[in-house]
């Protein structure tokens, strides 16, 4: 089974987080973060990864611990649940409207970590939340989950959709590339024979 388990503790945050990259998209998050868990929820379910968070973090200062760190065990995860990669079709895009806002991604399971983020936000803030921690997430995703990951914003004039919109172009794109390749599915699909 392609499961996994990370936790993480530091002087600022208390970090579980359980994957099943053969779910179906179920969630249970609980980081303490309101919009936060609401974008988790949203890579969970369109991802169809399961799920299951529990975040305590220095909340009293900002959210971005909380947020990095989810990111950071969320990275370290995926590179559990996929041990080899053998099988995996690796590559993963998705472009995705929501209402006003447009977000493209691309994303490579390569190990090698590199985040390329042209996602611009119109406010600084939505409702407490910082939008620039949805940036911070997906470095921290990207850098210990060893992914090429490319986010581009199209359109968007709502900050809201605009994250949204991200965090779902991810999920599916994440879908697409943990799927199993039916034609090389005893494999590991590069020509250096690793990932």
């Amino acid at each position: 089974m392609r499961k996994a388990e990370v936790t993480r503790s530091t002087s600022e945050t208390e970090i579980a987080l359980s994957i099943n990259l053969d779910g179906t998209g179920r969630y249970d998050m609980q980081s303490g973060v309101g919009f936060f868990d609401h974008m988790m929820d949203q890579l969970s379910r369109h991802s169809l990864i399961d799920m299951t968070l529990r975040a305590k973090g220095d909340l009293h200062i900002d959210d971005h611990h909380t947020v990095e760190d989810t990111g950071i065990a969320l990275g370290q995860a995926l590179v559990k649940a996929l041990g080899d990669k053998k099988g995996i079709r690796r590559y993963g895009e998705c472009s995705l409207p929501m209402d006003d806002a447009h977000v493209h991604c691309a994303l490579d399971l390569s190990g090698r970590p590199f985040l390329v983020w042209n996602v611009t936000f119109p406010s600084q803030k939505i409702g407490t939340f910082d939008t620039e921690l949805v940036r911070e997430f997906f470095q921290a995703l990207a850098t210990h989950g060893g992914i090429t990951l490319h986010i581009d914003m199209r359109h968007g004039v709502n900050s809201h959709h605009i994250a949204e919109a991200a965090f779902k172009a991810v999920a599916r794109a994440l879908r697409m590339a943990v799927e199993t390749d039916p034609r090389k599915a005893d494999e590991i699909p590069s020509t250096k024979g690793k990932l």
